[in-house]
């Protein structure tokens, strides 16, 4: 399979020093840009050009961040650890996230953000690839009936 994220310039942006460090060198085929905190990412977001961000949602004001990383037309995924829960996949997803990764997951970054660019190439829904990698996670986290309460709003999540 080809990497797509060879040579691409990513923004990581979380409050925990040693995410920052793993996911650097996780990442190791990309050019990486770090911050600790909101105004760092958003000067950081104003002044240089990232193809993705990886947002933590907790510590850093992620969704705040989430829309200014959308206005500039970034790809940007959340990455999370204690805001984990359906309700935050939702509102990652209305807010125009490209995919939600638990920190518990973060070990596969590389697969996840390719999921990403592929699905931007190929003019895909990237949570398709999401559900199909991660709703085993979500199953065993909240319970097998995890997407019960808002089945429509899962189905046209993850297959349109």
């Amino acid at each position: 399979m080809k990497n797509r994220l060879e040579n691409k310039k990513i923004l990581i942006v979380d409050d925990e020093p040693d995410i920052l460090g793993s996911l650097e060198e996780l990442l190791d085929i990309c050019t990486i840009t770090k911050a600790e905190d909101f105004e760092t990412a958003k000067a950081l977001l104003s002044e240089q050009e990232f193809d993705i961000v990886i947002l933590d949602i907790m510590g850093v004001d992620g969704y705040a961040l989430l829309d200014i990383a959308n206005e500039k037309k970034i790809l940007a995924v959340m990455l999370t650890a204690h805001a984990l829960s359906p309700e935050n996949i939702e509102k990652s997803y209305k807010s125009g996230a490209q995919y939600y990764i638990p920190k518990k997951e973060m070990a596969n970054i590389e697969i996840f953000l390719n999921d990403v660019l592929e699905a931007k190439a190929k003019g895909e829904n990237p949570w398709i690839k999401w559900y199909s990698r991660l709703a085993s996670f979500c199953e065993k986290k909240f319970g097998a009936d995890w997407t019960k309460n808002k089945k429509d709003f899962w189905n046209k999540m993850t297959f349109h």
